[in-house]
């Protein structure tokens, strides 16, 4: 049975009538009655206490729990919200052999996000390979490889810019949505850990910051075998991860999973799905949201060895506001996809 708050006048009416009732003679609804007020004051605190119960019958479970009751549910159950990480990775350096470059050395990008060098390095042939850490926590940190960053201080015999190299600096990201981590809080209750069932390698995937999305494909590469394939879709603008990230949570499995299992974290490839499209009325605001919602769809729809329907599509451009009509060219089949592939919103042609 729901829980329903009386309102304060429906308590103020109880309140009047109980008193009538248990005190023959009485009348407490008179304007000026005493019974009168005393009965509005208790009603209005027992409003407050309905009040209190109707707060604490939605932190009891965690899909209508408050931010902080929700951090508690996961508490109970070990799933800690992802904080925000820093990113880290290599740079390489060219310069004079034997020179030395110090730790804590600093260098920016041409946007201004700042990198400090993690240990003291020496140039040998040439160059230099050391390890970097963002100054500042967040998926802003995050460098693909062969961007280029300059040396805040000058160093002689070293070349100001620095290059970052072939797995570019990965594992930065900003503190977990709340909402994300009440899908995984959601998820642990509806499939509590197994000691290594198919939910759980997912359920581990997300627990690390930056990824998004995560599948578990048991036995793909024979018996006793895991591929988990992962999307970090708010930290590059494909979702693709990096080398590093996959590193990452390569040793994170590792240290999760059952001793007899051989798991391998991997990152899909992208496949392009291109498409034309007429739509009616022809507006630049309209042809907008289609976008928006197609790459919405995709997102939530795709999966690496999975599809998105032709028919889906169709209705993620019926529900534009403003749209009538509209016709797709140049995809005439449901988009499906290979293992190591996840379908992605391609070129767009607008007719």
């Amino acid at each position: 049975m729901a829980f329903t708050r009386p309102s304060l006048e429906e308590l103020k009416t109880r309140m009047r009538s109980s008193i009538n009732t248990r005190m023959p003679g009485a009348e407490s609804r008179l304007r000026l009655s005493v019974l009168g007020v005393i009965a509005d004051v208790v009603a209005g605190a027992v409003h407050l206490l309905y009040g209190f119960l109707q707060w604490i019958s939605l932190q009891i479970l965690p899909d209508t729990a408050d931010d902080e009751w929700l951090l508690r549910h996961g508490d109970v159950r070990d799933i800690a919200r992802n904080a925000a990480t820093t990113a880290q990775g290599d740079v390489v350096f060219t310069g004079t052999d034997g020179i030395d470059i110090p730790a804590g050395t600093k260098m920016q990008r041409a946007d201004g996000v700042e990198f400090l060098t993690d240990a003291l390095v020496t140039v040998v042939s040439g160059s230099a390979t050391v390890s970097v850490t963002a100054l500042d926590a967040g998926a802003a940190g995050v460098t693909l490889p062969g961007v280029a960053m300059t040396l805040v201080q000058p160093i002689a015999g070293v070349n100001s810019s620095t290059i970052v190299d072939v797995a570019g600096l990965t594992g930065g990201a900003d503190i977990e949505a709340i909402d994300d981590y009440r899908v995984r809080v959601l998820a642990r209750w509806q499939q509590p850990t197994q000691g290594g069932s198919e939910s759980d390698y997912v359920s581990w995937a997300l627990g690390m910051a930056g990824i998004t999305r995560a599948w578990s494909y048991p036995l793909e590469d024979g018996d006793g075998t895991v591929v988990v394939r992962f999307m970090m879709d708010d930290t590059y603008g494909d979702g693709i991860p990096l080398l590093g990230d996959v590193a990452t949570l390569q040793t994170l499995l590792d240290s999760k999973r059952p001793a007899t299992a051989a798991v391998t974290a991997a990152a899909p490839t992208t496949k392009p799905i291109d498409m034309t499209i007429a739509i009616t009325p022809d507006t630049a605001q309209i042809r907008a949201d289609a976008e928006a919602e197609i790459n919405d769809l995709f997102r939530r729809r795709a999966v690496p060895g999975g599809g998105v329907y032709l028919s889906q599509i169709n209705e993620a451009i019926s529900i534009v506001d403003g749209e009538e009509d509209h016709t797709i060219t140049g995809l005439v089949t449901d988009v499906t996809s290979l293992p190591s592939e996840i379908a992605v919103v391609g070129f767009i042609t607008w007719l």
